[in-house]
C-alpha cells in the first residue's frame, strides 16, 4: 500500500501500512532481542495511537509537520514514526538506514519536526546539511556514550534519550540529552517493586501495568534515573554491582574503546566484575584512572580483550559472561 503522506516508502513500510489499515485491531512487531532471541509480539493499534499522541504532545509537534525516518519499519521505532506521521497528518520521508542520515538534505527546505536515530547515527546526523532545520531528535535502541551526548549538546539540536520497549509501543519516558532523569510521557506514571525495578502504570493502554527488569532510582511518580538491568547485576561477595552504572562512570577514561562490564566466576567472591575491551590497551594506565573514580568494591578484577563484540539487531551490545 502507498500513502500520500509517506515518501520513498520501502517494502518494510508498505508491509506495515498494509497491516495498519487491515481489519485487525493488532499489528505484529519484533522485540529487540536484547535479553534473548528476537520474537514476534502482538500490539494493539489503539495503544500505538495513544503512544503516538503522547510523543507529539510532549514534544509540541504540530499537525502538518515534516518527519524523516532513517530507521527500519521492521522494528517498533520505525513503525511508530509511521503512526506519528499518520496521526499528525505530517509528511514522512523514509530513508535507508545508514550511519549518515539526512546526507542529501533533500526535503524541500522544510523545518524537520522529528528525526529518530540510534547512537551510531549521531555523528553522521550532525554532519548533515539539514542539521539546522531539525527541531527534535530522539535517540533510542542503546545507551549513548559520554562523547555522543556531548556532541549532541554542543550541536545545539534539541535532542532526547528515550526509555521504552516494543511492549510499550516505543518510549514511555524521555530525558533531554545531558540530563540524568527520565520524565514520563503523558498518561504514564511509575513505581518500583521490591527489587527496585521500574513498574510502568499506563491506565489508558491495554497493558495497564508492566513490570520491567530495569533497576532505577525513582525521584517521584514521573521521574527516574536508570541504573541498569536486574539481569546484569553482579553479586560480588554480597556487594551488588550495576554494570551499566559502572560503565557510565568510567566512559571518559575509556576514550573510543568499545567496552563493557560483565561477570566472571570467582572462588573467593562467587562472582566478580571484569572489564571487556575490543582491543589491547595499557591496562596499568587504565586501571590507575579507574581506581580514582570507583569504590574499591566495584573495581574490575581483570581486563579481558574480546576483539569481536556481539550486537543485537537493534544495535545493543550483548554481554558475555566469562
Amino acid at each position: 500500500m502507498e500513502h500520500s503522506l509517506i515518501h520513498n516508502a520501502d517494502e518494510a513500510v508498505r508491509r506495515f501500512l498494509d497491516e495498519w489499515f487491515d481489519d485487525s485491531p493488532y499489528i505484529t512487531a519484533m522485540t529487540s532481542g536484547s535479553t534473548g532471541v528476537p520474537k514476534p509480539i502482538r500490539l494493539s493499534k489503539d495503544d500505538m495511537l495513544r503512544s503516538a499522541r503522547a510523543t507529539l504532545q510532549y514534544l509540541g509537534i504540530k499537525d502538518g509537520s515534516t518527519f524523516v525516518m532513517p530507521l527500519s519499519a521492521g522494528y517498533i521505532a520505525g513503525k511508530m514514526m509511521v503512526v506519528r506521521a499518520l496521526e499528525s497528518s505530517s509528511r514522512l520521508y523514509v530513508e535507508k538506514p545508514t550511519n549518515r542520515p539526512l546526507a542529501s538534505a533533500s526535503h524541500h527546505g522544510d523545518a524537520i519536526g522529528l528525526v529518530p536515530i540510534v547512537p551510531s547515527q549521531i555523528e553522521g546526523l550532525l554532519s548533515s546539511p539539514a542539521i539546522g532545520r531539525i527541531e527534535n531528535v530522539i535517540v533510542g535502541g542503546a545507551p549513548m556514550s559520554v562523547v555522543q551526548e556531548r556532541m549532541l549538546i554542543d550541536s545545539g539540536v534539541r535532542a532526547f534519550a528515550t526509555y521504552g520497549m516494543t511492549e510499550t509501543c516505543s518510549h514511555v519516558a524521555m530525558r533531554p540529552v545531558g540530563d540524568e532523569e527520565f520524565e514520563a510521557m503523558p498518561g504514564v506514571e511509575f513505581t518500583v517493586d521490591s527489587d527496585g525495578c521500574l513498574v510502568i502504570h499506563a491506565s489508558g493502554f491495554s497493558y495497564g501495568e508492566l513490570h520491567t527488569n530495569d533497576v532505577v532510582s525513582l525521584a517521584d511518580s514521573c521521574h527516574f534515573r536508570w541504573l541498569g538491568r536486574r539481569d546484569n547485576v553482579i553479586n560480588s561477595g554480597g556487594i551488588k554491582i550495576h554494570p551499566e552504572e559502572v560503565e557510565r562512570r568510567i566512559m571518559k577514561q575509556m576514550g573510543d574503546v568499545t567496552f563493557y562490564i560483565t561477570s566472571r566466576e570467582s572462588g573467593k567472591w562467587g562472582s566478580e566484575a571484569v572489564l571487556v575491551v575490543d582491543r589491547e590497551i595499557d591496562s596499568e594506565v587504565v586501571m590507575a584512572e579507574i581506581e580514582r573514580i570507583l569504590p574499591r568494591t566495584h573495581l574490575p578484577k581483570d581486563i579481558i580483550v574480546d576483539p569481536c563484540p556481539v550486537y543485537t539487531s537493534s544495535g545493543k551490545l550483548k554481554r558475555k559472561k566469562f
